[in-house]
């Protein structure tokens, strides 16, 4: 081989390597809308091992009194706290993804399948019974298999438990990896680390850490925006934000899925990487979203 394709192949063979170690951060262009994008979505890798799930009654106090000192007693008065087992739980090696799914990257999905886009009807909607009247639910429609304006880089929402999961499974086969939604154990110590902190980023609450109901927009907003609200592996937006789908079945309801994390409209207790929540299969809400997972 001449010299000058020995070196057109030696930086052929860098362009490869390059792009198997940097992978491509999907959301970080709002104007991306490629269908036909084959992406690697950037993934961190949790050790195997154990670490500490749940909470003490204590934990659960406190939790409850940073709510209350907001003015909120829906906490303590329906004991969402209770159901939080102090325990030490082994889990294998696994990769979760660093950011929640965006409105782009999931158009990519829907595109390439002839999905159907994340939209509710009226009478769905309010056949849910929720907090929120369906004007709030408006800004987070999809219209013409379009994700709302300038809503790119914000995580989807209105996704059922089925959507995320088969969201999880089309990129992983676009990424030649499997994936799938992380269960409760794994979401929860990617969140939170070995040592049982409160929140991903310690043991005490800052507003100024996540998108949650004391210092947000009481909205979405782009993911990743906060540094210094990292879990102890680096993943962004574990604590509110949404809530996000686990692959976890509620152990009372076999039509439900455990949700963790808490969202742009809830206050600390319910952002504590322990607290759970149980939510039926079909439902799609404007506070739940999902990131994916893979075996190691």
């Amino acid at each position: 081989m001449k010299p000058a394709a020995l070196r057109l192949f030696a930086r052929g063979c860098l362009f490869i390597t390059l792009l198997l170690i940097f992978p491509v951060f999907t959301a970080a262009d709002d104007g991306a809308r490629d269908s036909e994008l084959t992406f690697l979505t950037p993934m961190v890798y949790i050790t195997a091992g154990e670490f500490i799930m749940g909470s003490t009654p204590d934990e659960r106090e406190y939790g409850y009194r940073l709510d209350e000192e907001r003015g909120s007693q829906a906490a303590r008065h329906n004991r969402w706290f209770e159901n939080e087992a102090r325990q030490k739980v082994n889990v294998g090696a696994f990769y979760i993804d660093t950011y929640l799914t965006t409105n782009a990257d999931y158009k990519r999905f829907i595109d390439s399948r002839d999905y159907p886009p994340p939209y509710i009807d009226k009478q769905t909607w309010d056949a849910y019974g929720l907090v929120h009247s369906y004007d709030t639910a408006r800004r987070f429609l999809w219209h013409n298999r379009d994700y709302p304006s300038e809503r790119g880089k914000h995580p989807v929402v209105l996704v059922a438990y089925r959507d995320a999961a088969a969201y999880c499974q089309w990129r992983g086969e676009q990424e030649q990896r499997r994936l799938r939604l992380p269960t409760e154990p794994e979401w929860e110590k990617a969140a939170r680390g070995v040592n049982g902190a409160a929140f991903p980023w310690g043991d005490t609450f800052d507003a100024q850490k996540l998108n949650s109901a004391d210092a947000g927009p009481y909205d979405t907003m782009p993911v990743g925006q906060f540094d210094s609200g990292v879990s102890p592996y680096g993943l962004h937006d574990m604590a509110a934000m949404v809530f996000e789908w686990t692959a976890t079945t509620c152990p009372t309801a076999k039509n439900q899925m455990i949700v963790k994390g808490g969202s742009w409209d809830d206050y600390p207790g319910v952002t504590r990487s322990a607290a759970r929540h149980c939510r039926v299969r079909s439902l799609q809400h404007i506070l739940i979203g999902f990131r994916c997972a893979a075996d190691a």
